[in-house]
C-alpha cells in the first residue's frame, strides 16, 4: 500500500470542502427578480427553481396568479399598474419575487372607440367587436 502524497491529500481535501460547502447553500433562490410585463387580459408563464408553498400578490386588482403545481404560475393581467409578486417554499424562503408591470399588450388587436365622453373598448382580429372590458364611464375633464 501506497502512502498518500501532500498534494493529493491538499487535492481531496479541497474537493470534499468544495462538497461541504455546495451542500450548505440552499437548492432554492430567487427564481426571478426581473421586472415581467404582462398585457392586460393576458397570462404569462412563470417556471419556479423550487416548489412553492404560498404565493402573495401585492394588489390582486392588477395581477392574479394561478398555481398549476408547486413548480409553475400562470401570472394574469387584470388592470393596469404595477405589483408586486411573492413565493415562498414551505419554510418561508423566496423562490420568486418580481416587479409584475400589467400594460395594454402594446395595443395589438385592440382598439378604442369614444363617443362623447364614453370609451368602447373594441377586440379586433378580420373585424372589431366590444371587448368584454365594455364601455367606461364619462372621460375625467380636461384643465
Amino acid at each position: 500500500m501506497t502512502r498518500p502524497t501532500p498534494s493529493t491529500v491538499l487535492t481531496r481535501t479541497g474537493a470534499i470542502l468544495a462538497s461541504i460547502a455546495m451542500l450548505s447553500v440552499p437548492t432554492t433562490g430567487v427564481a426571478q427578480s426581473a421586472r415581467l410585463s404582462v398585457g392586460i387580459d393576458q397570462a404569462a408563464r412563470v417556471q419556479l427553481r423550487g416548489p412553492a408553498g404560498s404565493v402573495i400578490v401585492g394588489n390582486p386588482q392588477i395581477a392574479d396568479v394561478t398555481v398549476v403545481d408547486a413548480n409553475t404560475l400562470y401570472i394574469t393581467g387584470k388592470g393596469y399598474g404595477v405589483t408586486e409578486i411573492v413565493a415562498v417554499d414551505t419554510i418561508g424562503r423566496t423562490v420568486f419575487q418580481s416587479e409584475v408591470v400589467v400594460t395594454d399588450g402594446a395595443g395589438l388587436g385592440r382598439v378604442r372607440v369614444w363617443r362623447g365622453g364614453q370609451a368602447t373598448e373594441m377586440a379586433c382580429a378580420a373585424s372589431c367587436s366590444a371587448s368584454m372590458r365594455g364601455t367606461s364611464g364619462p372621460a375625467a375633464p380636461t384643465p
